[in-house]
């Protein structure tokens, strides 16, 4: 007869496997390489930023001032979720940091987003166009 406690040794086993495994998320069937508990901690540091730090200040007063400022907020809270949860890894791999720290380089990534891409696409970036007509 079999000992009991097998069984169920191996059952826990399972599920403990089963909740430590972050799936990634799918959209339209396309696997997009994105886990949610870095896309979460993103958001957040982004929120910090936002709200802590006035990365997005307001323009006005007036309702339309206020609700074009709430659009830009909220899309500047998704971009930064986005960017912390494909740059994160990198980071980490370039820093040589470990595993433990993902989610608070996350927060981090997510809150510093919008000023460390406003300065990669200054530098990087293709120079406006002027307005005199004149040739670059």
């Amino acid at each position: 007869m079999p000992e009991p406690t097998s069984t169920t040794a191996a059952a826990a086993a399972t599920y403990a496997a089963a909740g430590l495994s972050v799936p990634m998320l799918t959209a339209f069937g396309v696997n997009l390489g994105l886990r949610a508990d870095v896309l979460i901690a993103g958001f957040f540091g982004s929120l910090v930023a936002i709200i802590l730090l006035n990365s997005v200040p307001s323009a006005g007063d007036t309702w339309q001032h206020l609700v074009r400022t709430t659009f830009k907020r909220m899309f500047v809270a998704v971009a930064s979720s986005v960017t912390a949860g494909y740059l994160t890894p990198l980071a980490l791999l370039l820093a040589s940091l470990p595993d433990a720290l993902l989610l608070s380089a996350a927060f981090g990534v997510g809150g510093g987003a919008q000023r460390v891409l406003l300065i990669l696409i200054a530098k990087f970036g293709v120079p406006p166009a002027s307005n005199d007509g004149s040739a670059p």
